[in-house]
């Protein structure tokens, strides 16, 4: 009986978990946040043209308690959320500074006044982001923004901020459109 029981364990921890892989980077189905199981809603490729060659940056995994393809829905759900960011190339505090603080401009310029001491707080705790790094950002209903760091959480409050902080990527006027189409589950062309 302990033989077929330490068996049965063994073949469980063998067994593969289910992952996706894109552009060379593999990114689990499914995660636990705050005993929430997520779902990864999709992946994609944040490319920047420089002097006219495009430069791939960071891959990431947008993650979600309900799936849609619909960014405005995703966007405004009171649902845990996660963006994972697995970067490709090493990128300076300050360009991910301007990068952030461009797309709440571009998205969330009315609510920028309010917003803008937070963007601030995170922008802070963010750091020079190394080739092979992961940047990991969750929202949590009811406890706000959540930057997890090496031995650190540092939580940023408010749905509002959340809102605006994830209109980055999935915002009218994201980041990189392919990169958006990728987070929203659509096929690369």
């Amino acid at each position: 009986m302990r033989k077929t029981l330490l068996l049965a364990l063994l073949a469980l921890a063998a067994a593969p978990v289910e992952a996706r892989e894109e552009y060379g980077v593999r990114m689990p189905d499914t995660i636990t946040v705050e005993g929430r199981q997520l779902k990864l809603n999709g992946m994609g490729l944040r490319r920047k043209k420089i002097l006219f060659a495009p430069i791939n940056v960071y891959v990431a995994g947008f993650y979600v308690e309900t799936p849609s393809k619909d960014s405005v829905e995703l966007i405004s759900s009171d649902q845990a959320k996660r963006v994972t960011i697995f970067m490709l190339r090493d990128l300076g505090k300050d360009k991910i500074a301007d990068a952030l603080r461009d797309g709440f401009e571009k998205n969330a310029k009315a609510q920028l006044p309010v917003l803008k001491d937070r963007l601030e707080n995170l922008i802070a705790l963010i750091p020079d982001a190394k080739k092979g790094s992961t940047i990991v950002i969750t929202y949590v209903p009811g406890t706000g923004t959540v930057l997890a760091r090496p031995g650190d959480r540092q939580v940023i409050p408010g749905k509002d901020f959340a809102d605006a902080l994830f209109s980055v990527w999935l915002g009218r006027e994201p980041v990189d459109s392919d990169l958006k189409a990728g987070l929203l589950g659509n096929e690369r062309a």
